[in-house]
């Protein structure tokens, strides 16, 4: 019997960070977790879960002893324009931490964004990330200071760049329920995916081997964006919505920028560290959700879904 050995302090629980702590589950000596939103931390305390809550005054004097103990942190928090949420207000206690050598390892959950656009060429971990938004930019800088400060303190910072994430609770199944999917075409646009507990293996791989470095975490076969809508259309037995051109379509602001890039993420790293994706393409892992009736997800895949898939 394997004696649990990880004290993990999870910074912004979120779906991604959820699927990589349950994949720890057997690992797990200790978990502790953040929520800034009151009526979400209410919610992870009532399933059990050790929250602590950034808006009382004794946050930080909690988060800092969370950061003594633990030996594995996974940064989920998204940065802004002011920064990383977390990276200036914990570098004393991680410090310490490190000092103290009870801190083995951070784990920091970013995207593959941040190589902006290839025209629909090949990148990798070794392509020079080049972000052209500010929202890649604000990642771009916060996977700089996580990892800086883990050279300094000659502890491993994993850097997983997730491509677009799918799952229950979250897919294309659930916009063509509510009549808000788009098949829009774009000649040459490719995307990669990931469902999202090929996310939670490579998150669990990643903290138990210390992974240093640059990890992109995305499915093998990257697609144009409509076919996994057509795909999904298929399986339910509908017709897909009609086809719009790129050029007529509408954006928001956010929309339009994503839509500006295009490329195929190699993933041969994960695969050597995980082996074989559960989910290897968009047609495995929809079909799964289809089959397993377990697209809608359960009351934890909705609330963690963006306002995209909220039902």
């Amino acid at each position: 019997m394997t004696i649990p050995s990880l004290d993990l302090l999870v910074l912004g629980w979120g779906y991604s960070a959820r699927h990589g702590a349950a994949c720890l589950k057997d690992d797990l000596r200790s978990l502790v977790t953040t929520a800034r939103d009151p009526a979400k931390a209410e919610r992870l305390a009532a399933n059990g879960l050790d929250v602590i809550r950034l808006a009382d005054r004794q946050a930080d004097a909690r988060l800092a002893a969370a950061v003594a103990r633990a030996s594995h942190v996974l940064v989920s928090a998204g940065p802004s324009e002011a920064g990383d949420p977390f990276l200036a207000r914990l570098e004393g206690a991680i410090r310490a931490a490190a000092a103290a050598g009870t801190l083995r390892w951070i784990g920091y959950l970013s995207t593959v964004g941040v190589y902006g656009n290839a025209d629909g060429g090949f990148v990798d971990e070794t392509t020079v990330p080049e972000p052209a938004s500010d929202r890649t930019r604000w990642r771009i800088a916060a996977e700089s200071g996580w990892a800086a400060l883990g050279r300094d303190l000659g502890v491993p910072v994993a850097i997983l760049r997730l491509a677009g994430i799918y799952g229950p609770g979250r897919n294309a199944f659930i916009n063509l329920e509510k009549g808000t999917a788009r098949r829009i075409i774009k000649s040459g646009q490719m995307f990669n995916r990931i469902r999202v507990e090929d996310i939670g293996r490579a998150i669990a791989a990643a903290a138990r081997t210390r992974l240093d470095g640059v990890l992109n975490v995305t499915d093998d076969e990257p697609a144009p964006p409509q076919l996994p809508i057509e795909f999904a259309a298929r399986l339910m037995g509908i017709e897909p919505p009609a086809e719009v051109p790129y050029d007529e379509a509408e954006f928001s602001p956010l929309a339009r920028s994503f839509w500006g890039e295009s490329k195929r993420v190699g993933n041969a790293k994960l695969r050597a560290l995980i082996g074989d994706l559960a989910h290897p393409t968009h047609r495995e892992g929809l079909t799964q959700l289809w089959e397993s009736d377990t697209w809608r997800g359960d009351p934890q895949d909705r609330e963690d879904a963006s306002p995209k898939f909220r039902r």
